[in-house]
């Protein structure tokens, strides 16, 4: 192994860049992977052979002893020898672990980790009438939620004392152990990972930096909210753990079912019931709006169920704007019951002089066309 030439084991040419070299390098250590390759010996020698030649050609210095004096260079200096890459020499494929993954996994170099989180969002469920989302209001909500401990001042620590470096991982909050091949890294069980402990825990809060406590919020509910709305109060979610920023509290606003309005948008459905008489004779008839006043409604003669009428700007707010959408009534023709014996007479008149027939009914004449049409099918 000690007589292949290291550019030739990467697949380089001599004169090759550093960008080139890494490349290659990387390239070949994912190929060549013992994890890749389980129980074949030469994907495994070849393995080693290539991070002895990246750990020499990726350093300037050994480089450049390696073009002058090839291999022998490093012949009995302690460097890389054929029978043994040693992965705590600072190079090779720990390298590169690093390079892709030191970040996420908090790998070397990457500091110090920081004692403080952020706090938790929270999310709040609001009620608020139909009434309320036209008009807009200010809603008071209590939240039970953590707040910073006012003992130590969201640090953790008696008195208000920063928090000292971890003894065991010096900060880095991971503690790395040599496996074969790979360099196994942990979560410090000293600091859990934080990188810094507190010596001397708050007695409020028990070295946590925040408790537990009920805080009464106003939220701005404005006018034209509508169903599903969600509303962001920044700052007023979860304290952050050791002083670390608050997380942020959303209000999800739910509109509950009004007694006799139905709202699409903007507007504003409402089923009238009419009386039988009313609807043949024409009338008018007043109906109540959102905002609380009274509207008049024109009824013209034989007006059928179902039939709807739009009252413009008697609908709901739009948000953000002085606009309103529009209202409609829908006719519901209600049927007379528990008739006097001189009503019953009055109506039996009517039916007999022709009052019941097709030409006074034109949706029964239609109905009935189509069924006899029906019948008539269904013989052929």
């Amino acid at each position: 192994m000690a007589d292949k030439d290291y550019y030739q084991t990467l697949g380089v040419e001599r004169g090759a860049d550093a960008a080139a070299i890494k490349s290659a390098y990387r390239r070949l250590a994912k190929e060549l992977h013992p994890d890749r390759n389980p129980g074949d010996e030469k994907a495994e020698q070849r393995f080693k052979e290539v991070n002895q030649a990246y750990d020499i050609l990726k350093d300037d210095e050994k480089r450049a002893a390696y073009d002058r004096f090839g291999h022998a260079a490093f012949d009995g200096t302690g460097g890389p020898q054929a029978g043994g890459f040693d992965f705590n020499s600072g190079g090779g494929f720990a390298d590169i672990f690093d390079e892709m993954f030191g970040e996420f996994m908090g790998g070397r170099g990457g500091g110090r980790r920081r004692t403080s989180t952020r706090g938790s969002d929270l999310r709040y469920n609001l009620d608020v009438s139909l009434e309320d989302s036209f008009k807009g209001k200010q809603a008071r909500v209590k939240v039970n939620a953590s707040a910073a401990c006012e003992e130590c001042h969201g640090s953790g620590a008696a008195g208000g004392a920063e928090p000292t470096a971890c003894p065991s991982c010096q900060g880095a909050g991971k503690i790395r152990a040599q496996q074969g091949f790979f360099t196994v890294e942990r979560t410090c069980p000293t600091c859990h990972g934080a990188g810094r402990v507190i010596d001397n825990p708050c007695g409020s809060c028990a070295g946590a930096g925040r408790v537990n406590k009920e805080k009464t919020l106003s939220v701005n509910i404005p006018a034209g909210i509508e169903d599903g709305t969600r509303i962001r109060v920044a700052g007023e979610g979860e304290a952050g753990l050791r002083g670390g920023p608050p997380g942020d509290l959303y209000i999800f606003v739910t509109i509950r079912p009004h007694r006799f309005f139905r709202r699409e948008g903007a507007d504003i459905h409402c089923r009238v019931p009419i009386p039988m008489t009313t609807a043949a004779l024409g009338g008018s008839i007043e109906v109540p709006s959102i905002d609380g006043s009274r509207a008049r409604v024109n009824i013209p003669a034989g007006t059928q169920t179902g039939q709807q009428f739009r009252l413009r700007n008697k609908g709901m707010s739009v948000l953000r704007s002085n606009a309103r959408g529009d209202m409609y009534v829908q006719a519901q023709i209600e049927t007379p019951v528990n008739l006097t014996k001189e009503q019953r007479e009055l109506l039996k008149k009517f039916e007999d002089t022709g009052g019941g027939s097709v030409k006074h009914s034109p949706e029964s004449e239609g109905f009935f066309t189509k069924v006899k049409e029906f019948w008539d099918d269904l013989k052929d």
